[in-house]
């Protein structure tokens, strides 16, 4: 792929707020790049994430797949987990401080992390470290000189703390010290490119940049990604609000899921979360403005292209087909209720508990009357262990989504 190749698709999906400082990174970048050819050496890239919960969404994948990107560009990329950085929690996208996690809490949810990174990124190509690795070892004095860089004016006018400061809600001290240790994170790694969301914004391109230099290294290119929608098309993708797509809940789970995103937030979701490169999101998007294609036919395009990258494109392609039966049939609406499945549940065990039957001899009824189905497959034995997760019909109109 040629230079100019490269920093289009790297570039793809990216969100500055600022058209200047796009055409300013990519500029740079284009030049690391060419840098790099010459001197036959890999960018370090990078991207960290702090292990404040234990399981990851498609959103926290965004970066993942740039990193990707980069990978399979020959580049080398470090999966920067924050052991240290979650101890005091990032105040980029909150209107309160976070609640200040133990150290054990932050190793229990970090135990995963890598492991699920893995179903995005290249496991023997990846570089796996922790930033307590360099930040244990600062001292006052090195915060002291770290903080010496910045003013306070420049933390206050982040719009997160101009708001709180306007409506005379509290901003700790502690809060400021983030940006500092993640901008110390690409100092200690000697950074090339720093991969991370919008939210990001300050802490890699004002912080990240100024320490390096500050520090007498070539400030980082910041590869600034958009902020993915939730499945309404319109808040970000968040557990809090219930828009998720989960990453380790099944490949029918998460193409029915993907075909329910707004047909508005399409574009953004090809550019962001799958393998298309540019030229062919452009081409998909004019086939559907010329009606070549139908929005619903590209939109399962794309979910299956995703379910592929996490599930391998047989799952994803046995999940298209469970959807499309159903889809055909017309028989499945849109909203359901949903079901957690326990380990070693019956199919009886499974209808009575997401009350689908009154009895258990209800529930053997209903099955003996080839009226109960999973994604269209009618389910023939009640005593057998219910076979995996999806959309569990009885009779005509109850449907259940099982977890």
């Amino acid at each position: 792929m040629k230079i100019d190749e490269q920093v289009e698709l790297l570039m793809q999906g990216t969100d500055y707020g600022d058209e200047d400082l796009r055409k300013a990174m990519a500029s740079e970048l284009r030049e690391r790049l060419l840098i790099a050819e010459k001197e036959k050496r890999p960018l370090k890239v990078y991207c960290g994430y702090d292990p404040t919960s234990t399981d990851l969404h498609l959103g926290h994948t965004i970066s993942m797949r740039k990193l990707r990107q980069f990978q399979d560009l020959g580049h080398e990329v470090t999966f920067l987990i924050g052991s240290y950085t979650a101890l005091v929690g990032d105040p980029s996208d909150k209107n309160k401080a976070r609640p200040i996690l133990t150290q054990e809490q932050v190793a229990e949810n970090a135990r995963t992390y890598a492991e699920q990174a893995f179903r995005v990124l290249d496991k023997a190509k990846t570089k796996v470290r922790y930033n307590g690795e360099w930040l244990s070892e600062l001292n006052l004095l090195d915060l002291i000189r770290l903080g010496q860089n910045f003013t306070v004016q420049q933390f206050l006018a982040r719009e997160n703390f101009a708001k709180r400061l306007e409506k005379g809600e509290p901003i700790y001290l502690h809060e400021t010290f983030y940006a500092l240790m993640q901008g110390y994170d690409a100092a200690a790694m000697q950074t090339d490119v720093q991969v991370g969301g919008s939210d990001q914004l300050f802490n890699i391109i004002v912080a990240g940049r100024k320490l390096q230099e500050a520090l007498g290294q070539k400030p980082l290119v910041g590869i600034i990604t958009g902020i993915l929608p939730g499945t309404d098309g319109a808040q970000r993708m968040s557990k809090s609000t219930g828009n998720i797509v989960p990453i380790n809940s099944g490949a029918d789970d998460m193409f029915g899921k993907l075909m329910s995103v707004p047909d508005s937030a399409m574009g953004i979701y090809m550019r962001l979360v799958t393998r298309f490169s540019p030229h062919e999101i452009a081409q998909i998007e004019a086939d559907v403005a010329s009606g070549a294609l139908h929005p619903r036919d590209a939109k399962m395009k794309m979910a299956k292209e995703v379910a592929g990258i996490f599930y391998g494109d047989a799952e994803a392609e046995s999940a298209q087909e469970r959807f499309v039966k159903m889809f055909q049939q017309k028989e499945v609406p849109n909203e359901m209720p949903e079901y957690q499945l326990q380990a070693g549940q019956t199919v009886v065990d499974v209808v009575l508990a997401a009350g689908m039957a009154e009895s258990k001899s209800k529930a053997r009824q209903l099955i003996d009357q080839k009226g109960v189905r999973l994604d269209g497959e009618t389910l023939e034995r009640g005593d057998a262990v219910f076979p995996r997760p999806g959309v569990l019909q009885v009779g005509k109109r109850r449907f259940v989504r099982v977890k």
